[in-house]
């Protein structure tokens, strides 16, 4: 039996996280578990979280990190916890509802033939919730768009937090050395991917607008991304493990 794994981080998102647990637990994946990864929330996420792990003993556990350690790092140690437990597959999402859980059964049935799944909102099928902000509309198109050409990658959406992976993939990425701890690391793993040979397919969804807590992308963000983009072009791949298998033979 193949174990999934959703490593959620969180900060400030004690509203959502009730919800979202619950509605993971509910899907019909066999032996499906939640890692939650709390920065310390001030708004007692982490206690939330705590709570939910005794309720759900055995399906959910918790990382307690000393304070807002970046997104990346957040991920990071989730997949590294996943992957010591035996994790067949792992996915990553986000805390406040906009990804839908009910997508991850079709993410992992597209793992069959694939090594990395990609919810996308800019592919075929994909959207935006008409309710999103039309500047927030305008920021993640443009950055998008801007990723995928200076990177040049075949992916329609570069900037989705909404990620399947098998763990065979993942484990082939040196994930204490990734360089980037925030947002730009759902460009730099997927860039490290593409340079791995790993097979890549994009499922379409459509994006949620949070109904409570707040964003954490802010506007300096997008803009500290938009030069960190080039860094990422030239330089070496160095979050790489020495290839185990021939990229596309993963078993």
């Amino acid at each position: 039996m193949t174990t999934c794994y959703v490593v959620v981080p969180t900060y400030n998102e004690y509203d959502n996280l009730r919800r979202l647990v619950e509605h993971l637990l509910s899907l019909d994946i066999e032996d499906l578990k939640v890692i939650v990864v709390d920065d310390a929330s001030p708004d007692g996420t982490g206690q939330l979280a705590d709570t939910l792990a005794r309720e759900h003993a055995g399906r959910v556990d918790v990382l307690h990190r000393a304070g807002k350690q970046g997104l990346g790092t957040a991920y990071c140690e989730g997949f590294t916890l996943a992957l010591e437990r035996g994790a067949g597959h792992i996915v990553q999402m986000d805390a406040d509802l906009s990804h839908p859980p009910g997508l991850i059964p079709t993410m992992i049935s597209a793992l069959e033939t694939c090594d990395v799944v990609v919810g996308s909102r800019y592919t075929r099928g994909g959207g935006l919730d008409s309710d999103w902000p039309l500047y927030r509309k305008l920021m993640s198109w443009a950055a998008n768009n801007y990723f995928r050409r200076v990177l040049g990658l075949p992916i329609a959406d570069i900037t989705t937090g909404f990620v399947a992976f098998r763990s065979s993939a993942l484990a082939q990425l040196e994930l204490t050395k990734v360089g980037s701890s925030g947002f730009f690391f759902l460009a730099e793993v997927k860039l490290t991917c593409h340079r791995l040979g790993f097979r890549i397919r994009e499922v379409p969804f459509i994006f949620m607008n949070r109904t409570a807590g707040k964003s954490k992308i802010g506007l300096g963000i997008m803009l500290e991304a938009m030069w960190k983009v080039w860094w990422l072009r030239f330089s070496r791949t160095h979050a790489v493990r020495p290839t185990a298998f021939p990229a596309g033979t993963l078993p």
